[in-house]
């Protein structure tokens, strides 16, 4: 495919190597985080916490914990002044945990306090007596669809899904070799190195300015202003740096700031809440375990012509976003191929354990290292290379999904495939991994695959949410100011924005500002989550900077009688085509300023009209997709049982690389946070209480861990409705890391690895 290049089209900015804008505050020190905040009167908030699966609240005494000296406020559920319910989906969570009701995991908040010190407010709620009566939990997916007891009323089941794609039956009547089997995908912490924090203001007209480390400013706005029944408008919302989130920071600091926001409405005083982080591995919410069963048909010849799927998700005490989540692991289910008879179904179940949401993938990766590894298993049985089957089944313009979408652009699923298998010499690493196991007995090397696709953009079930705005203003020196929904949250779109505005307008990047998000600035953008923010807000911001330009435009053009269609911007200078008539973005800012030429521009992308039927799951599940391969090779210690990845190559189709310092940054962190998924992040609970709450217990990948060899490499296959053609990488950067390690791990010891993390305890048991 001939795609242009940055330098063919005349691109000053976008795919080019820039510097980060954000980098320098952030390395010396100067970016001020939630918790380096301090003002006059701040107090200090922290909470009491069930310590009980689940248990009824009889009786909440505060008596004692309100003479401590230093306690300003000891709140519990009749100190809400509006609804005592939060739920971006189902409002199924009280911020406080009324008495009569039940405690439905280890964590539910039962009551808030405020101090002059944190010390004090720890002790404070440490006086805070809870009188419970215990209850039988329900802590096991297998007990949920039991049924025995419920952890809501309404059931134990809290949504199902399905796809209903040709004919399974009739696709395995046809099929000669058949795989099933089962799998399970564990859970996942987050490990943010900044935990949830929120700082909540009320001022002297009783506004109220939340400032939080946060993903969805939007949710966090609507949260508070129900919790303390206040109007919308009264309640201002404005995220700070942001110290990572990986999803964990899209509806749970909703919560935070609800119960910050009661400290601050009781007190009148600044109140700063900031989770331990015990408390907030304790509390927050986690990647959702799927237990799945797989089953796949394929003809000799390597055609799969069936897939069949029933998976299970534990949505844990409350439902968050699971609905949402559960809808992209129903339309990835059957992974990234061109298959006709396709049957999904999928339910989340409620367990009175820690509730589970976002995290990066959003409920794919779960589906794709099960999927992945029927694939592995069918190509066994059919004495195929692994690689040989997925390209055999690709998609490719032409094809349909899962959901039997038309795929009509932007396919680069086949060239990632060949990519991956040119950048690693494919044949030859056999031929090395094949002799390191002959010369080796303890240690054992093994070569994994996967391949992924990943729907851009909130999808056709969440088409409500998908819009972005941005406001741009050029300021009469020649600076400009952006605002977007959309947060920076690590990931790079601050620069990303920045080299948008930058390319349209022509204008210096270091003369280029863009702010944290602030709800009185623009209006609901969505969450920043799905990978999404470079399409939908690099869109606004390009509307919104091209509103402008046209304006500066006329008016250089009516001041120097020349043509519009003759006018460039570029590096910081407006000239006409031959140089002529020329003069620098700033001079021309000033001048159009002294003649009240409007250079301020809002922009709006919403998604393109999705059409999905929910009742068969077919149809146009999101706007674009982007797809991955990667080939990893792995070394197993079998006296151990411990797992070191070795090498590790991997090719995205991203569309159009607008930052290309800035996707390779994405790929390495998504990849290292998948190898901690596939191998070491075991999450341990005993009678729902979380165990593994600190970073001594959980064990994430160190620098130690990387492979030497991390090969990253782009397929550019434009998508015509991203910006300069671009699409997602935040959550594909992950997506097939743990399937590519899980089936590396297969092929070194030869026992096909059931459940991730694939611990070295695991290991060791499949080799006894």
């Amino acid at each position: 495919m001939n795609i242009r290049s940055a330098e063919k089209i005349g691109y000053s900015t976008i795919g080019k190597e820039v510097k980060r804008v954000d980098a320098v505050q952030k390395v010396t020190g100067q970016a001020k985080f939630v918790a380096d905040f301090d003002m006059k009167g701040m107090l200090y908030g922290t909470l009491v916490l069930s310590r009980h699966a689940r248990a009824r609240v009889k009786y909440i005494d505060i008596s004692s914990a309100k003479s401590l000296k230093g306690a300003r406020a000891i709140l519990t559920y009749k100190d809400i002044p509006g609804e005592n319910q939060l739920g971006e989906v189902v409002s199924d969570m009280p911020c406080l945990v009324p008495e009569g009701d039940e405690v439905r995991y280890y964590g539910d908040v039962v009551a808030l306090v405020a101090a002059d010190t944190l010390k004090i407010a720890n002790e404070a709620a440490d006086m805070v007596r809870v009188e419970y009566e215990e209850l039988e939990p329900v802590l096991t997916i297998e007990e949920a669809l039991e049924g025995k007891n419920k952890v809501h009323p309404s059931g134990n089941i809290v949504i199902s899904k399905k796809i209903r794609k040709g004919n399974v039956e009739i696709g395995f009547l046809h099929s000669d070799v058949i795989a099933e089997d089962d799998f399970y995908a564990h859970y996942q912490e987050h490990t943010y190195l900044e935990t949830q924090g929120i700082l909540a203001v009320f001022d002297d007209d009783c506004d109220l300015t939340i400032y939080g480390s946060m993903q969805c400013p939007y949710y966090v706005q609507e949260a508070v202003s129900k919790i303390l029944n206040l109007p919308i408008n009264r309640v201002r919302v404005i995220q700070v740096e942001t110290g990572g989130a990986f999803g964990g920071k899209e509806d749970v600091p909703s919560y935070v700031a609800a119960q910050a926001a009661l400290l601050a409405y009781h007190t009148r005083r600044p109140v700063l809440l900031v989770y331990s982080r015990e408390a907030d591995i304790q509390t927050t919410s986690k990647r959702h375990p799927i237990k799945s069963h797989y089953k796949i048909g394929l003809s000799k010849n390597g055609k799969i012509n069936a897939i069949e799927v029933v998976a299970h998700m534990d949505v844990g005490a409350y439902a968050t976003l699971s609905p949402i989540v559960m809808y992209r692991s129903l339309i990835h289910a059957a992974g990234a191929y061109d298959v006709p008879n396709v049957k999904v179904d999928i339910d989340g179940v409620y367990t009175n354990k820690v509730p589970c949401g976002a995290f990066r993938g959003f409920g794919t990766p779960q589906v794709f290292f099960a999927i992945e590894s029927i694939v592995d298993e069918a190509a066994e049985r059919l004495k195929v290379d692994p690689i040989e089957l997925r390209l055999k089944n690709a998609l490719r313009v032409g094809s349909r999904t899962a959901t039997a979408h038309l795929l009509k652009e932007s396919v680069g699923a086949v060239q990632t495939i060949e990519h991956v298998v040119k950048m690693s010499n494919y044949k030859t690493l056999k031929r090395h991994v094949a002799r390191f196991n002959v010369k080796n007995r303890f240690k054992k090397q093994g070569i994994g695959v996967s391949h992924i696709i990943y729907g851009v953009s909130l999808g056709a079930a969440g088409q409500h949410l998908d819009a972005a705005s941005a406001l741009v203003q050029v300021h009469k020196d020649g600076s400009v100011s952006l605002h977007i929904g959309n947060t920076e949250m690590g990931q790079g779109a601050r620069t990303v924005m920045t080299m948008i505005a930058s390319e349209v307008l022509g204008q210096s990047m270091d003369r280029i500002h863009m702010a944290n998000p602030d709800t009185s600035y623009v209006q609901d953008s969505g969450p920043t989550v799905a990978s999404r923010t470079t399409v939908f807000s690099g869109n606004a911001i390009k509307e919104a900077c091209g509103k402008i330009k046209q304006r500066m435009t006329e008016y250089f053009a009516k001041t120097r009688e020349t043509s519009v269609n003759d006018v460039i911007f570029e590096r910081g200078m407006v000239r006409t085509s031959d140089g002529a008539k020329r003069t620098s973005f700033d001079a021309l800012a000033r001048e159009c300023d002294a003649a009240n030429v409007k250079l301020i521009g809002t922009g709006w992308f919403r998604t393109p009209k999705l059409h999905w039927d929910p009742e068969t799951g077919l149809g146009e599940a999101y706007i674009t997709y982007a797809y991955a391969t990667q080939i990893v090779v792995v070394e197993v210690d079998l006296l151990t049982g411990r797992t070191n990845v070795i090498e590790a190559h991997t090719s995205h189709d991203v569309g159009k690389k607008l930052n290309p310092v800035g996707l390779v940054g994405q790929v390495q962190g998504g990849f290292v946070q998948g190898m901690g998924y596939a191998i070491s992040e075991d999450l341990k609970t005993d009678n729902g209480k979380i165990l593994t709450d600190n970073f001594n217990t959980y064990i994430i990948p160190t620098v130690m861990d990387i492979p030497k060899k991390l090969e990253i490499d782009f397929v550019e296959d434009e998508f015509k409705t991203g910006p300069f053609g671009a699409k997602g990488i935040g959550e594909p950067s992950l997506m097939p890391t743990p399937a590519a390690i899980a089936n590396a791990i297969s092929n070194a010891i030869g026992k096909r690895i059931k459940r991730i993390p694939a611990t070295p305890e695991y290991v060791m048991s499949l080799l006894r």
